[in-house]
């Protein structure tokens, strides 16, 4: 970016930290261009849904991240404009498919020059998640439609595998800088953080978000809380002047950077020992999920509202981390298939109908999970009924209009379409795009934790 363009966004950046604007204009793209942010003489910063941080070693150039598809084809010229020396290594801090997905015109342009590609690294985990991606496009396709409301999705099935993987630490010197790698366990099980000491800058990857932790992910594979908060402390004892983090805006300021890092940790760290508490006192996974509190003043926090994963989240994946996946239920260790179950529930309430009208009146009490529950019986023992599909995306929907994470209002979303599509005769792409909104998302409009402005 020019100089104005850079003040312009460390000045809203500076904002977003106040809590006077939302990390929504920097999502949505509105400071992504063939421009970088300068955020010191030899480093510069590409504001995206997934960012990138690029420096300049006076012995060719580095990158920590390359973003996604959508900006493959922008992010060479930005990085061209802050510096004319080559793209010599691109460090991956994980396997997620919004950071590895830039290295493509970089490998061109070196193939065309007849000169080296990149050298990228990595930690030794990421070529094993690029194996399981490979292996399950069509569940990874499935459960990421229904997260972002994006029908037509498909998961890729060809990665650009590291050159150089480490397993705990790893020292990298290139020109007049030297890039200190340290894995750390939590979102992933093949996360990086890098140091630049020479700098005083923290490239976190996705280890700080400016969201709550994405800790909990109902969808996804095992996360790591308690390890994840151990390398936020780590961090935070680096003394870092400047932290550029995975998704959202830089943070500037060494008291700034370890309030952060250590809010953060802490609340992670309450999830912890919480959870571990209720379960050595022998409590049922239902009890744990709804006793476990988190600090209203943390979640208050404007990096650490739950806008794209939630506490709620993380207690059950504890759970499953420390205690396996048997809730303590009985009747769920060997249980009968959930049609079957409700086809009694019906029966016993009087019919689907019966179930489906006492979830609307409880919905029109606020009672919003328990109208789910009968909701959701009602739907399974009379599946092509139209009036209790109308219930049940009646209740799907109002869940997701006031759920303030991604994950649940992505869940909740595609259920309600689900059900208006029986109602209706239609299909699930078709609901899902019957609103600006839906046909906004269903177009790719992919973003971590957006709190829009009128929510």
């Amino acid at each position: 970016m020019t100089e104005d363009k850079t003040d312009t966004y460390l000045r809203y950046a500076d904002r977003v930290w106040n809590g006077a604007e939302t990390l929504l204009a920097h999502l949505r793209g509105d400071f992504t261009g063939p421009e970088l942010v300068r955020v010191g003489e030899r480093a510069g910063f590409f504001p995206a849904f997934a960012n990138v941080a690029v420096f300049d070693t006076g012995d060719g150039v580095v990158l920590v991240d390359s973003g996604d598809f959508r900006t493959v084809e922008m992010l060479p010229a930005a990085v061209r404009g802050f510096s004319q020396a080559p793209v010599r290594t691109i460090v991956y801090t994980h396997g997620h498919v919004d950071h590895v997905f830039g290295v493509t015109p970089f490998d061109a342009e070196a193939d065309a020059c007849g000169t080296d590609r990149p050298e990228v690294i990595a930690h030794e985990a990421v070529a094993a998640r690029f194996d399981r991606y490979r292996a399950t496009p069509g569940y990874n396709a499935w459960i990421n439609r229904r997260q972002f409301g994006v029908p037509w999705l498909e998961w890729p099935v060809d990665y650009r595998y590291p050159d150089t993987t480490y397993d705990d630490r790893l020292t990298v010197r290139r020109g007049e800088l030297t890039f200190e790698l340290t894995h750390a366990r939590g979102e992933t099980d093949d996360h990086t953080y890098v140091w630049i000491p020479d700098l005083r800058i923290l490239c976190t990857g996705d280890l700080f978000i400016w969201n709550s932790p994405n800790a909990g992910n109902p969808q996804k594979v095992q996360r790591y809380p308690e390890e994840w908060a151990r390398a936020l402390r780590a961090m935070q004892e680096l003394g870092a002047e400047v932290l550029l983090p995975g998704h959202g805006v830089p943070i500037t300021g060494a008291d700034r950077v370890r309030q952060a890092l250590g809010d953060t940790a802490e609340l992670l760290e309450t999830l912890c020992c919480q959870t571990r508490e209720l379960m050595n006192a022998g409590l049922r996974l239902d009890d744990v999920i709804h006793q476990v509190r988190v600090p209203e003043e943390l979640l208050a926090r404007p990096y650490l509202h739950p806008a794209y994963d939630e506490p709620e989240f993380v207690v059950r994946n504890l759970w499953r981390l420390w205690g396996g996946w048997y809730d303590q239920n009985p009747a769920n260790l060997k249980p009968a298939p959930e049609a079957a179950v409700a086809a009694e529930f019906a029966a016993a309430a009087g019919g689907a109908a019966v179930l489906a009208d006492r979830a609307a009146k409880l919905l029109a009490a606020g009672e919003l999970r328990l109208a789910a529950h009968l909701a959701e019986a009602a739907a399974l023992a009379a599946p092509g009924d139209r009036a209790v599909a109308r219930v049940r995306a009646e209740v799907y929907g109002r869940r997701a209009r006031t759920e303030p994470s991604t994950m649940a209002r992505g869940v909740f979303a595609w259920a309600a379409a689900e059900s208006a599509a029986v109602a209706e005769g239609t299909d699930v792409e078709t609901e899902l795009t019957r609103t600006e909104d839906g046909r906004r998302r269903a177009a790719g409009d992919i973003a971590v934790g957006v709190v829009d402005d009128g929510r």
